[in-house]
């Protein structure tokens, strides 16, 4: 799936949720639902990597503001949301009230921030619906927008984890043309992308672990709970830009 289809699809997706379902409850389906919930955990995962008040955070593939509304209490974080789709970016915007940030759409594989300008790149659940070749592409600008040090943090399914083997099994069944991608990465991949876009792999966790630490409960919608430690359903990979060489 091209560049072109997957950002035409995603904004289809999200005025047919808009046109069966009230804007909040649209806007939360849009990104996978469990918005409190997932923001939550996404936000106590960059904290246990390093996250700084005084930190700027790229989010790419920002949704309609999971993570962002997470961080926006904190007002010496600098913030960028990116996305495909501008009713998201609209709605994150409106949500955060944050003056200061930045929401921008997306043009193809790239990232409007300047050349090592930030502390954490992120990418949620967005190489899951992307071609290999434009993951590749977001990696490498990845690395340019990043200051030496800092990391690539990346969701993605793989086929060991038991819950994402049910997930591409319910993609086979799907023979619709037009179905949504859900793309798996194998580590060997991520590796090989990292040594050839000069990142260092630091950690690797899988979609099957507890790998969160966590302040608080966290309650989704369905019930259920997690204390002491989280996850996010997802494995999760983390990269290192070389830090900069002592004088």
């Amino acid at each position: 799936m091209s560049p072109v289809d997957y950002e035409k699809d995603y904004r289809t997706h999200v005025a047919e949720l808009e046109r069966r379902l009230s804007a909040d409850e649209a806007l939360s389906r849009a990104v996978g639902g469990e918005f409190v919930a997932v923001g939550k955990l996404e936000h106590y995962l960059l904290r246990s990597l390093g996250l700084r008040d005084d930190h700027r955070v790229v989010d790419v593939g920002c949704g309609s503001g999971r993570l962002a509304c997470q961080l926006a209490p904190f007002p010496k974080i600098d913030y960028l949301g990116c996305d495909v789709v501008p009713r998201l970016l609209e709605y994150a915007k409106d949500l955060c009230r944050r003056e200061d940030w930045r929401f921008e759409l997306c043009q193809g594989a790239t990232i409007p921030a300047e050349a090592e300008s930030a502390d954490f790149a992120c990418f949620f659940s967005v190489f899951t619906h992307l071609a290999h070749e434009d993951t590749y592409r977001y990696i490498l600008e990845a690395h340019r927008v990043l200051k030496p040090g800092g990391l690539l943090v990346m969701s993605f399914l793989e086929f060991c984890v038991p819950s994402h083997w049910v997930e591409f099994i319910s993609g086979v069944a799907q023979v619709r043309p037009d179905r949504h991608l859900n793309q798996f990465l194998s580590r060997d991949a991520i590796e090989a992308w990292s040594h050839h876009a000069h990142f260092a792999v630091r950690h690797v966790h899988r979609g099957d672990t507890m790998y969160i630490p966590l302040p608080e409960t966290v309650s989704f919608e369905n019930g259920m709970v997690m204390t002491g430690n989280g996850s996010l359903g997802q494995s999760v990979a983390v990269l290192q830009k070389a830090p900069a060489a002592a004088s």
